[in-house]
């Protein structure tokens, strides 16, 4: 049966959103993202009683069930997002966004969203049957996470190639979660937070419509490193989808790493440390790192110890298991598991320990698989093969070492089984978190003041919830001589031993229950969100290759008109170009300039108004060989102005008070050190300066060793008249003093000298460096060699984080306007060409 929120997958290429039929509870601001910004004078948010947080999931944490006469719905209390709310100010509004475990009819649909917004502020999302499976079962489960979990989709005995039509169902999903969050959400002071990898594309729709709404995304599996990773053939689309958002959350520093890494090597962003907090600076926008393991929700659990010890249901274990030795484990049926493993360390251990057979048991629960996963069949097969083959070796009469239990279990029944076991033992070879070890030291504490029980745990490395666990015994699963070890260690352990370990784990998981994982969330989400409203937001590019730039509050687009209209009513002219990503394509091999750039120069400097420079890092050398004959009376400036020369006929002058270079004989030994050592790097020897580039060595070990030249040469340079800095891919050492700004700052000075106040600045680049020539035209250095009606366009290339007022596009822009220059100088009358000479 079709939903009525059913988006057709079409609809994502062409960028249509179909008509949403809006819940009527809070306001939304309609229209596109220039609308946002430019119609809505949003400094701050409008004022509101308290703070309003949607919790988006794949699964609302409801129960239904249909009956006669309708629907039923309930709380389902073992959902850990239903207790978030614990975490929140008690005045805060908490919202659900997610879909239900229960096929709705199309004309139930819009009656069972009203229950249960009104009755539990819930907002359900109905994915059509064609989209659920492709989505789910498809995309991820068959793609994502296999892959989340190391293992690669593509495999030979899987035949399998991608699926477009899976990653297509799966954005279609997402856009139809995305369509029920703005229903209800008011982007001015709701706080959204989305949980986990089947909704990894939901925020680059919401930033897409929203500028400024505070989202944060916590993954509840583990993240690959980026060789595994770099296989999904769109990576660099999930990755930038989860950069919409304001925070990222991740259960260990392990997953952490990996994402920034993965950042790093395919999309070139640095991550960095402020005061302890983790963040990635992506055009502007900080975007916090949360590394923070969830916890579990404590009085849940007690309160069924006690109804089961009230209904008599641990006296009938501790009766059925009387004198065994209890080795517990619960697992979902999946491959990752390890449940198999786990079998195989018992039988082993049962080898080596005689004393243990007829004693020893291992209580095995196998939940229900949640999806049609890979391999089910053959594992569920592999299962049971050895528990038989095991309890035929090694049972006898009125004993069986492996009880499996294949059929679902009730929670209660789960927590009867934790209170009688001596020791739990975890074997996944990979799982995200893993709350069971969790769930068996709150069941071993007990409920009443008798005096705690003591427990054990056996848990692999490869879960999330191991290094939190300091007192646990942690194994590699795959080594299953050392997994047996372990568990003869464990239950062999003396009764102090167990109970100072149990203690150890029960105060940290005490503290660090689901209540405190959700009110950190919040805090850091809030402290990364602070400034939303005080900031100008940009929204620039479509589909997957859109993203917010940060931007100063006037920064906009250069008109070329304004700059013509300018330029016609000056008489003295200063235009300031930078070369590479200005004029020349950075990428580009040849370095040349082209002979339509020449072309533009020679008629620039051609008008007798003009004062044409190009101010490079570059040598002069090289700039000497391309414009010499080229553009004669083109001024420039080399090594970021150490070197400068008003036309191409003129000596070279220094404009640097310092010409020791003797420090480059400290200096390049150490640099050529550091090259040697980095595959991909190198180093450009200049006159006056020397640069250590790494652009094309591997990112994380060429940010690594940038890091550690840096350290270096400051140690080593630390009296010399040098300034060391790291830009982007470089190091630099070059003389104090010398910046493109003082470049600026000089030819002004000249033309006052000269008698000539410049009326009229063009200054456009593209680099960092650039920058200290943006910055000068804010500050008051000028104020005496500028007119204070000077028309000035500061201007950088390409749309991100700048001191400029302005920005081009790209090259081609820069050349567009130039040529539109050099068409107008033609139109206006003009006397005899004169240099920039002054």
């Amino acid at each position: 049966m079709m939903s009525r929120s059913y988006s057709n997958l079409l609809d994502l290429a062409s960028g249509n959103s179909p008509a949403v039929q809006g819940i009527p509870r809070s306001r939304t601001v309609p229209g596109n993202l220039s609308k946002l910004d430019e119609n809505h004078d949003d400094d701050n948010p409008s004022s509101v009683p308290a703070d309003r947080i949607i919790i988006v999931a794949n699964q609302l944490p409801l129960k239904a069930e249909r009956r006669d006469k309708g629907w039923s719905f309930t709380w389902n209390e073992d959902s850990l997002l239903l207790h978030l709310k614990d975490g929140f100010p008690m005045d805060t509004e908490v919202l659900f966004v997610g879909s239900l475990k229960a096929d709705v009819d199309e004309d139930e649909q819009d009656d069972v969203s009203q229950i249960l917004l009104d009755r539990f502020n819930c907002v359900p999302t109905f994915l059509p049957a064609d989209v659920l499976e492709k989505f789910y079962d498809g995309f991820c489960k068959r793609h994502l996470w296999p892959l989340f979990h190391y293992m690669l989709p593509f495999t030979a005995d899987q035949r399998g190639q991608f699926d477009q039509s899976l990653w297509l169902a799966y954005m279609a999903a997402n856009k139809l979660f995305y369509q029920k969050i703005i229903e209800v959400l008011n982007p001015e002071c709701d706080y959204v937070w989305i949980h986990d990898y089947h909704l990894m594309v939901v925020p680059m729709f919401l930033r897409n419509r929203f500028l400024r709404v505070r989202m944060g995304f916590f993954l509840h599996s583990p993240f690959p490193s980026s060789e595994i990773y770099r296989t999904l053939p769109v990576r660099e689309e999930i990755l930038k989808a989860l950069l919409n958002s304001d925070i990222i959350g991740f259960h260990t520093f392990d997953y952490a790493r990996h994402f920034l890494s993965c950042c790093s090597r395919m999309l070139g962003l640095d991550y960095h440390s402020n005061r302890g907090y983790l963040g990635l600076d992506y055009y502007g926008r900080i975007i916090g790192i949360k590394i923070m393991p969830v916890g579990i929700h404590i009085p849940r659990i007690q309160s069924v110890m006690k109804a089961e010890n009230e209904a008599g249901r641990l006296k009938e274990l501790e009766r059925k298991f009387e004198g065994k030795v209890v080795l517990f484990g619960v697992d979902d049926m999946d491959i990752f598991k390890g449940i198999n493993l786990k079998l195989l360390a018992m039988e082993q251990m049962l080898k080596q320990n005689s004393s243990l057979q007829g004693s020893a048991v291992l209580i095995q629960i196998v939940n229900p698989a949640r999806g049609n996963g890979i391999d089910l069949k053959e594992l569920q097969e592999e299962i049971q093969e050895s528990c038989r083959r095991i309890n035929e070796e090694f049972g006898q009469p009125g004993y069986k070492p492996i009880v499996l239990i294949d059929s679902p279990v009730s929670f209660s029944e789960r927590v009867a089984y934790y209170s009688i076991a001596d020791c739990v033992v975890v074997t996944a070879v990979r799982d995200g978190m893993n709350l069971t070890p969790y769930e068996y030291i709150v069941c071993r504490e007990g409920v009443s003041a008798s005096g705690p029980k003591n427990g054990m745990l056996v848990v692999s490395e490869f879960i999330g919830c191991s290094p939190s666990l300091s007192g646990a015994i942690r194994v590699n699963p795959w080594n299953i001589e050392a997994t047996a070890e372990a568990m003869r260690d464990a239950i062999g352990m003396n009764a102090l031993e167990k109970e100072l370990r149990h203690a150890k784990h029960y105060w940290y998981v005490s503290t660090h229950d689901v209540s405190y994982w959700a009110r950190s969330f919040l805090d850091d989400l809030k402290r990364t969100c602070k400034d939303h409203f005080t900031k100008k937001y940009w929204g620039v590019g479509f589909g997957f290759t859109y993203r917010v730039v940060v931007v100063n509050p006037n920064f906009r687009k250069l008109s070329i008109n304004d700059v013509l209209s300018a330029y016609c009513q000056s008489k003295s002219r200063v235009i300031l170009l930078d070369y590479d990503g200005t004029v020349k394509p950075q990428q580009s091999a040849n370095k040349t300039p082209s002979e339509e750039v020449v072309s533009i120069l020679n008629k620039l400097c051609a008008d007798q108004n003009n004062t044409v420079f190009i101010v490079s890092g570059r040598g002069r050398v090289s700039l000497s060989k391309w414009f010499s004959s080229a553009c004669q009376k083109l001024g420039t400036a080399a090594e970021h102005g150490f070197f400068l020369r008003w036309s191409q006929n003129e000596e070279w002058g220094v404009c640097s008070s310092s010409s020791d270079i003797g420090w480059m004989k400290i200096a390049e030994p150490i640099m050529k050190m550091y090259a040697e050592a980095t595959d991909g790097s190198c180093i450009e020897v200049k006159e006056t300066a020397l640069v250590w580039q790494y652009r094309y060595a591997d990112p994380v070990f060429g940010s690594s060793q940038a890091g550690e030249l840096l350290d270096h040469l400051e140690s080593v340079l630390a009296n010399e008249p040098v300034v060391v800095k790291r830009g982007k891919h470089i190091v630099e050492v070059k003389p104090q003093g010398v910046s493109k700004g003082l470049v600026a700052e000089k030819i002004f000075k000249r033309m006052v000298e000269n008698g000539r106040q410049a009326d009229f600045v063009l200054c456009i680049g593209d680099d960092i460096s650039d920058e200290d020539m943006f910055e000068i035209f804010d500050s008051e250095s000028l104020s005496n060699l500028l007119p204070a009606n000077t028309s000035i366009f500061p201007c950088t290339v390409e749309q991100k984080p700048s001191k400029a007022k302005y920005f081009l596009d790209d090259i081609t822009e820069v050349i567009t306007l130039l040529n539109c220059i050099v068409e107008a100088s033609d139109t206006s009358h003009s006397s005899e060409p004169q240099s920039g000479v002054l």
